[in-house]
């Protein structure tokens, strides 16, 4: 089966997705105004050691990350200037984790020196024989360099089928045939997973033969959910109708699944109330963090801007907005000179404090 990466830009965002024929294997959210960091490279200064943590703090430029003892901060000293990578994003007010590089570093303050690779050149690597298609020619011309010959341009890089795809992943239930469901809810200290049965048991099924084979069935589909959604740190799931013994029975097969998972999660096992604990590990943000927020709204709205000017080249339009939505577009160096870019005008912006929390809308500007 033929692999895919499809790269659909909108101004501050590209949805890249990795496609094997008709079917979403893969995905990332790239904001380029707004990137997480993570492979970035810094001059950094070791600003405090921390014993009690097993690292320091260094100061990469606007941020401290955190650098252990395991990842090179072993035997350094406060002050002392050094190469540090991005290997995972701020979370929850925390900075960055960062990793020392052998590299040297000139004298000066702490400073970004290189970017890493965005999610398009993470995805090429991860599968070198796919073709690279683009629906933006400034995208493609910034991965040209990196990328050369496997970039084509395209007029519709997802289709109908993953455009689809790719916007159910905004939605926290998952329908499995038959009819079982399941319900994803975030929570700030972990992610939990609940397979309801639905109307998949409701006729004839209650028999512990037909709930084993509901809830192995099940099982792909729940490994693939994480995947696409980025899900990750401490992961519970609560199958469906099983006893807490028989639900461990379904340990090999959920281990096998998320084997197939890049950045491997791991089934630690199963609580004494019969749910599966799993963690995996957090490198870029998930998927529902990127979706929500003002900046989440802004680009949302810049998106649909996009896509009715190309339809009506004529017109000119006004953003309503919050005026947390419209700071968060005025931070973000991207988003509105490339819908600027795109339409050949400036979009008229008007903040609207009766809107509801992160709320917009469109209109005229001649009205």
């Amino acid at each position: 089966m033929t692999t895919r990466i499809l790269a659909a830009a909108s101004p501050g965002e590209i949805r890249v997705a990795v496609a094997e024929g008709e079917a979403l294997r893969d995905f990332a959210l790239w904001r380029p105004g707004a990137p997480d960091g993570v492979g970035d490279l810094h001059r950094g200064r070791i600003t405090a050691r921390v014993p009690a943590m097993a690292g320091a703090f260094v100061a990469i430029g606007g941020a401290d990350g955190f650098l252990p003892d395991t990842d090179g901060a072993a035997g350094r000293n406060e002050g002392e200037m050094l190469a540090v990578r991005i290997v995972r994003a701020a979370q929850g007010g925390k900075g960055p984790r960062l990793r020392a590089e052998a590299e040297p570093v000139a004298a000066g303050p702490p400073m970004l020196l290189r970017h890493g690779a965005g999610p398009v050149e993470r995805f090429a690597r991860a599968y070198p024989d796919a073709a690279v298609a683009v629906d933006d020619a400034a995208l493609l011309a910034s991965l040209r360099p990196a990328l050369g010959e496997r970039l084509l341009l395209t007029p519709d890089a997802f289709g109908d089928r993953i455009a689809d795809a790719v916007a159910a992943l905004a939605d926290r239930t998952v329908t499995l045939p038959g009819g079982a469901v399941l319900h994803i809810e975030p929570t700030r200290a972990l992610v939990a997973i609940d397979l309801d049965t639905g109307p998949a048991t409701a006729q004839r099924q209650a028999k512990a033969a037909s709930q084993n084979a509901l809830n192995r069935a099940a099982i792909p589909v729940l490994a693939r959910a994480i995947r696409l959604r980025n899900l990750s740190g401490a992961i519970l799931v609560d199958f469906a109708g099983l006893s807490a013994r028989k639900r461990a029975t379904l340990g090999p097969a959920l281990t096998a699944a998320l084997a197939e998972d890049p950045l491997k999660p791991r089934l630690l096992g199963f609580t004494a109330l019969g749910l599966a604990e799993i963690v995996r590990p957090r490198v870029h943000p998930p998927l529902h963090e990127l979706l929500a927020g003002p900046h989440a709204a802004g680009l949302a709205a810049l998106r649909l801007i996009a896509a009715e000017a190309a339809a009506a080249p004529h017109r000119t339009f006004r953003l309503r907005a919050t005026p947390p939505v419209l700071a968060a577009l005025d931070r973000d160096p991207v988003a509105l000179p490339d819908l600027a870019r795109r339409t050949g005008r400036t979009l008229i912006l008007v903040p609207d404090p009766s809107l509801p929390p992160n709320g917009w809308m469109i209109d005229d500007a001649d009205r």
